[in-house]
């Protein structure tokens, strides 16, 4: 009997833990508005009438703030170094599908992210897909600290490819340079 009740005991325990890879382990829901609204602003279109330079300032906000219902938080976790990876989930322009945005980042003040990037984007896929393919690189990521052996896996890695890299200067997907410059 003893025994059953510590066996009980250890089970509560463990079903109260937080998933690590929940953001609300990590942020209240008006932080989770703040951090989301800044990623958003990093891996969507730019508010009209803005520029890379220009994107962040507090008047272009209202845009971002704006389409923020049509983005989530799907994973997040807090890397003992002080990296924060995360899975987005985003729309796709008017399509019933949705795509994936894993990354990383430094956080700095006011819960915006520096040192972003985007490490890969998944292909247009329906939502339950999104979603299992997304946790799948986001978990492989944290583990590894890179995606490389993925990438040639389409179906689960739309960019980067031989067409699109993530240029963390810009924060922004470019065409290559190309490497045979004669």
């Amino acid at each position: 009997m003893k025994r059953f009740f510590i066996l009980f005991i250890c089970l509560i325990a463990l079903s109260c833990q937080k998933d690590k890879y929940d953001v609300k382990t990590y942020f209240d829901k008006t932080q989770q508005d703040s951090l989301l609204t800044n990623i958003v602003t990093y891996i969507y279109s730019k508010a009209p009438q803005s520029s890379n330079e220009t994107r962040f300032q507090p008047q272009f906000r209202k845009f971002y703030v704006a389409v923020l219902p049509k983005f989530s938080i799907q994973n997040y976790y807090i890397a003992p170094d002080s990296t924060h990876y995360f899975f987005v989930i985003r729309p796709v322009g008017g399509l019933p599908f949705k795509r994936g945005v894993i990354g990383r980042y430094k956080l700095g003040k006011n819960l915006m992210p520096t040192d972003f990037e985007e490490v890969v984007n998944t292909p247009h896929l329906e939502e339950k897909l999104v979603k299992e393919r997304g946790k799948f690189l986001f978990t492989e990521l944290i583990k590894n600290g890179n995606l490389d052996k993925y990438l040639s896996m389409k179906h689960y890695v739309e960019w980067p490819d031989a067409n699109l890299v993530y240029d963390k200067k810009l924060n922004e997907w470019v065409a290559p340079v190309s490497r045979s410059i004669q």
